[in-house]
């Protein structure tokens, strides 16, 4: 296979996984499988393909149908039933569910080369459990309608999404008002202005972002876990589901299951590290798309809602407000795009498609109008050229228009940013490593962390998250547990040097007795029953990380 790898929506490889196949189609295409089976169950299906978006979405599907069924009914999962799940394809990709079924069972064959005989699990009971989940087609139901991510999944996106500040999502309810384009730009033009910003295009059928930003010709690489985005211009970090396919001519054949897995691997599984702003190009609509990341990027997230003066549009975009209500996601305002025509020779304005009509929504709507950018065909020519046009034509009305939303953004997230300040210092957060479910006594190889957030006035408990921490490596948990937003950690025994690390991060070090729970180490800290201090344990002094 190629170096870099093609993101299906299960991608992999999968770590500790005991079964493994790869097969090259006659098509010349190759699929890899990765299973973790356990008393004859598959815990965890995971692939990756070259080929091309039919491939993708044939191994993802033959992955998600093995993924918590038993041997016996994973055995019999046939190429039909794959593209029937899928709703068909076109008759030069039907292969590609036989490549990929093929390519599973040849994974289940390598389990059964290496199986522990004590793994064995009653396959009759199996069998029938397994009966209960099918359809009249042979298809698990819980494909047909989805199934919800793993904890470990759902860990790994908050972990993610945890280092980012805030995040705008770019919404309109009606497709072609340029909403990619002002995404393009407003990411751009915050990269311009000194903020560490990602961009992600979460637009399944319709990834234009690659092409606007001149990356049409990158991809995405793997680097064994994760996917690492695209830099592009100042910096600024890219990812888009146009990067993973094989060409500009491959479609995307997915049904709303398959998108939101898809969209969820792409916001959790990037590499974003710590960003200021992401900025996510939404697909219009208030469908599937907008609502699976609306619901996965959690708190520090607002809306920029995109509009065209024509009241066919208003009336969509209407909508979207609607939407963001719904779902509790603050609107930053409304950019009206297309705003009236400016000539490029004399510089007057001339109202083609009216104006006015995103600020009389903003109105009718109780939110705020950024502005709006009128027509100038400069910006045409920055998109097929692939240079924004903040960058490329920076002294033009669009771009000096734009510019002047830009400056109400920043605004806005300033003042988002200091009552999140104002928020996160009224109240605390105490780590405390876990093992077994009582304090660990070696921090650094528990098994969890609990981390508790209380209000410091009145002494309650607002909420309690156990967390697994990543491998131990020196220096890595202090800055880990900062990212968390940890203000103390209550723990049996840590020595100086540890203690030090700590204290860089801002962490205060409280030592605590060992075998309590983390709700009774919380306790006895709110009643000033723990002290801060050196190790108990010795050995912490010269081991510890």
């Amino acid at each position: 296979m190629n170096e870099t790898r093609q993101l299906p929506a299960n991608f992999g490889p999968l770590k500790g996984a005991n079964g493994n196949a790869r097969i090259t189609g006659p098509c010349g295409d190759t699929m890899e499988f990765w299973l973790r089976i356990v008393n004859d169950q598959v815990l965890r299906a995971r692939f990756t393909t070259d080929g091309c978006g039919a491939a993708i979405a044939s191994g993802t599907m033959a992955s998600s149908m093995a993924e918590g069924n038993y041997l016996a009914f994973v055995e019999k999962i046939t190429s039909n039933q794959v593209l029937d799940a899928l709703g068909g394809l076109p008759p030069d990709h039907q292969h590609c569910p036989v490549l990929a079924v093929n390519t599973l069972k040849a994974a289940l064959a390598d389990y059964q080369t290496h199986r522990n005989p004590e793994g064995q699990a009653n396959m009759e009971h199996a069998c029938q459990s397994q009966a209960k989940t099918v359809n009249p087609k042979g298809v698990p139901s819980r494909v047909e309608v989805g199934h919800g991510p793993t904890p470990d999944e759902d860990e790994a996106l908050r972990r993610r999404l945890g280092r980012i500040a805030f995040k705008i999502l770019v919404l309109s309810g009606k497709g072609g008002v340029g909403k990619s384009t002002v995404a393009v730009n407003l990411a751009v033009a915050l990269a311009a202005a000194g903020k560490r910003v990602g961009l992600i295009d979460v637009d399944v059928h319709g990834p234009s972002i690659p092409k606007l930003i001149g990356l049409e010709e990158s991809s995405m690489e793997f680097d064994g876990e994760s996917l690492l985005p695209v830099i592009g211009p100042s910096g600024l970090k890219v990812a888009s589901l146009g990067f993973l396919l094989k060409t500009t001519r491959d479609a995307v054949v997915w049904r709303g299951p398959m998108k939101y897995k898809a969209i969820r691997e792409l916001l959790g599984g990037v590499v974003w590290g710590d960003l200021d702003v992401l900025v996510v190009d939404c697909p219009p609509g208030t469908g599937d798309e907008p609502l699976s990341v609306a619901q996965s990027v959690g708190h520090s997230a607002a809306a920029i809602v995109v509009t065209t003066p024509q009241q066919v549009a208003i009336a969509d975009v209407r909508r979207s407000i609607t939407f963001c209500e719904q779902v509790g996601l603050p609107v930053l305002g409304i950019v009206e795009n297309m705003s009236g025509y400016v000539c490029p020779k004399c510089e007057e304005s001339t109202a083609l498609f009216k104006t006015g009509g995103g600020q009389q929504l903003a109105g009718e709507m109780k939110v705020p109008f950024l502005g709006g950018i009128p027509i100038d065909p400069q910006i045409v020519d920055s998109g097929d050229c692939g240079t924004p046009f903040v960058e490329r034509y920076a002294q033009s009305p669009s771009a000096c228009a734009f510019a002047e939303i830009l400056k109400s953004i920043l605004n806005q997230l300033n003042c988002m940013n200091k009552t999140e300040t104002q928020k996160s210092n009224h109240n605390l957060k105490i780590a405390i490593p876990l093992a077994g479910g009582r304090l660990a006594d070696h921090f650094g190889h528990c098994e969890q962390f609990a981390i508790i957030e209380i209000n410091p006035n009145d002494k309650n408990i607002l909420n309690t998250a156990l967390v697994t921490p990543p491998a131990h490596e020196p220096g890595l948990l202090p800055r880990w547990l900062q990212q968390e937003g940890v203000q103390v950690i209550i723990t049996g025994g840590m020595g100086e040097r540890a203690i030090k690390l700590f204290s860089e991060n801002g962490i205060k070090v409280k030592s605590g007795v060992s075998g309590k729970t983390a709700e009774e180490l919380v306790r006895i800290f709110l009643q000033g029953g723990l002290i801060s201090g050196p190790s108990a344990c010795g050995h912490h002094e010269h081991g510890c990380h």
